[in-house]
Formats: structure tokens, C-alpha cells, sequence
């Protein structure tokens, strides 16, 4: 009887654990991370950089392609572009789901062209710093 008992507590201890640890979304591979950032003027079909650099001209469409790596039932990334003197030219984000490797793009345009200088784009994932890309139009 004693023998049914521990076994009986102990799956009620297992089966709590597995709950609390359900709940929290803290289980092994639910984890998403961002693994790659890249720039360019073009897209690949993957929604990749087809075409990697750091220097533009002012009339150019500026890409930023961010790589994510995991599963999540939701998660967002935000951009935030800037100029080199702090001024913010554009934020943006997406929800994402991904299960797995995935790719997700932001852009930013000005029909009349960009001023010369330097600029950065800050990635994060759900609010934590993820990676930061500089770059320069020239």
C-alpha cells in the first residue's frame, strides 16, 4: 500500500510539473531568437537580401531582412531606423509566428531621397534588443 502511495504522489507531482511548465511556455523548443540581420537594396523570394551591402544612394528602398530561428505561438519584432544625429526616421513591427527558421522584412523609402550620412537600424524581439545594423547614404 505504502508502494502505491509514493507512486500515486509521484505522478501527481509529475503531471503539475508538466502543467506549470505548459503555462509558462518555458518547455524545451519553443524559444525563438534572432539569428541573422542583413541589408540591401533588393529581396530574395525567402524574403532575404539578395543583394548585401551598407551603402546606398538616397533614392534607394533600404531592406532589412531578419533571420528568426524557434517556435513561438506569437512573438514580435520591431525595427527602429535612425539618422546619425538620434533623429527617428521609422519604426515598425510584425507579429510573428514562427515554427522554425523564418524570415521577416522592413523597409524604408523617401521619394526624395535620403539625406547623406549615417544611419542604424536597432532590431528587437519582443521588446529585448536583438542586433544592430549601421549603414551610410552616400
Amino acid at each position: 500500500m505504502r508502494t502505491l502511495l509514493v507512486v500515486v504522489c509521484l505522478a501527481a507531482m509529475t503531471a503539475g510539473c508538466k502543467k506549470a511548465a505548459n503555462e509558462s511556455g518555458a518547455t524545451p523548443g519553443t524559444a525563438v531568437r534572432v539569428t541573422e540581420i542583413d541589408l540591401g537594396r533588393s529581396l530574395a523570394a525567402d524574403k532575404g537580401i539578395a543583394d548585401k551591402t551598407t551603402d546606398f544612394r538616397p533614392s534607394d528602398t533600404i531592406y532589412v531582412s531578419v533571420e528568426t530561428d524557434g517556435t513561438a505561438s506569437q512573438a514580435t519584432l520591431a525595427t527602429r531606423w535612425t539618422f546619425q544625429d538620434g533623429q527617428v526616421v521609422k519604426e515598425s513591427s510584425e507579429n510573428i509566428a514562427p515554427t522554425g527558421k523564418a524570415r521577416t522584412e522592413f523597409h524604408i523609402a523617401k521619394p526624395e531621397g535620403f539625406p547623406a550620412g549615417k544611419y542604424s537600424v536597432a532590431v528587437s524581439l519582443n521588446g529585448t534588443p536583438a542586433g544592430t545594423k549601421d549603414f551610410e547614404v552616400k
